[in-house]
């Protein structure tokens, strides 16, 4: 066997980080000052809509910058202290990229002075006083999105236009004018909202109900496949959830994603939409909602706010979160993992344990009854049979 035949690892689909975060941008090139204060502008003016982050590093020199705070001066590696109006974690640990990517997780953007830190994609500042400076990051200059001109400056440097083939086609504008640099990251970040999937959970073996509930006939088909097709009228692409024997028994036209976090229940099955496009939002729906309506998705779809974990509705039966009736973003997935490795493998739990969750009250409650015994169904034939009687005018 060559080396070329043999694959030591499994290959899955790689979520699109940076260094950071999926969304960050590291501006360079002009005094660091001058960097930290236009991250607080644009911070500001982003932050009643979107969760920033900022990365730095310490300026101070001699001994000052070499003592450590707190407990770890004492030996401590990690310190947490609740400063109220704030959290503060000190460590004393180093912080590669995997690690970052995580403490930055709950961020929507992420703006990095890249005098110090490497980011995914480039603000470049055009600064006479500092060209030797950036001359030395030019490696670094992988993905330029944004040109700003200092008041010193006038032309862009050979050695950024080289960097940056395409150069002429960025925008160029003023240090100083932070309205159209603002424009620039809030038309970023509209744009960097991830699609909507959908995902009919279709994998259980309704021990409860004695049979498959996804093959109960409520309006002409088989319900798993009438899911599937009000989820397409809201959604980019939608896969039903199965289990792999069940893969052959779907009809050709509908996606599945088969479960390869097996086990786990619908908490797999998410976790197996994730993997497949971990850079997708998911729009989750459990196969017992025969009341489920194309306005209720729309209504979830509209209110949803991507910058929460997930979103969902409060159940009209008990004021939890709806679960299995939930818009699941990107940034979910390693929260889920993170419940795995602590044993949670229910959904439910994951969002009433998060801080980051956004809980809407259902247009119509009615439409969030699920079944799962034969009274249930018994009980929305009655339901449903009165609705078609209301539309026939009957």
């Amino acid at each position: 066997m060559t080396s070329k035949e043999h694959h030591k690892h499994s290959k899955i689909t790689s979520p699109h980080y940076g260094y950071f975060n999926r969304n960050e941008w590291g501006i360079t090139g002009t005094h660091c000052s001058n960097i930290k204060t236009l991250a607080a502008i644009i911070i500001e003016a982003l932050s009643g809509k979107y969760k920033c982050g900022y990365a730095d590093a310490e300026h101070s020199k001699g001994e000052e910058q070499k003592s450590l705070p707190g407990m770890l001066a004492n030996g401590a590696v990690t310190e947490y202290t609740n400063e109220i109006n704030f959290h503060r974690f000190n460590f004393n640990a180093s912080l590669n990229q995997f690690y970052l990517r995580d403490l930055f997780s709950g961020s929507d953007m992420v703006l990095v002075n890249g005098n110090h830190h490497e980011a995914n994609a480039q603000v470049v500042v055009i600064d006479e006083t500092k060209k030797e400076s950036l001359k030395k990051r030019l490696s670094q200059l992988t993905n330029v999105q944004l040109i700003l001109l200092a008041d010193s400056s006038t032309e862009i440097f050979d050695f950024v236009k080289d960097a940056s083939p395409y150069w002429k086609q960025l925008p160029i504008y003023k240090l100083n004018d932070t309205d159209r640099i603002i424009e620039f990251f809030k038309a970023k970040m509209k744009d960097s909202k991830p699609k909507l999937n959908g995902l009919v959970l279709a994998g259980g073996k309704s021990i409860r109900m004695g049979y498959d509930k996804s093959l109960i006939d409520w309006h002409g088909k088989e319900q798993k496949y009438f899911l599937a097709d009000l989820l397409a009228n809201v959604c980019s692409e939608v896969f039903i959830s199965c289990r792999d024997e069940q893969q052959k028994e779907t009809i050709n036209n509908y996606k599945t994603i088969a479960d390869s976090f097996t086990g786990l229940g619908p908490y797999g099955a998410i976790l197996s939409a994730f993997r497949e496009q971990p850079d997708a939002s998911w729009l989750v729906v459990a196969c017992d909602l025969p009341l489920l309506d194309l306005a209720t998705l729309q209504f979830l779809k509209e209110n949803r706010n991507s910058s929460s974990m997930a979103t969902t509705f409060q159940s009209p039966h008990d004021n939890l979160p709806e679960s299995l009736i939930t818009i699941w973003e990107p940034r979910s997935y390693p929260v889920l993992l993170s419940f795995l490795s602590q044993g949670f493998t229910c959904p439910r739990k994951a969002l009433i344990n998060s801080n980051n969750v956004t809980i809407l009250n259902a247009p119509d409650p009615a439409a969030l009854k699920n079944v799962n015994t034969p009274e249930d169904i018994n009980e929305v034939n009655k339901i449903i049979s009165k609705q078609m009687m209301i539309k026939s005018g009957s």
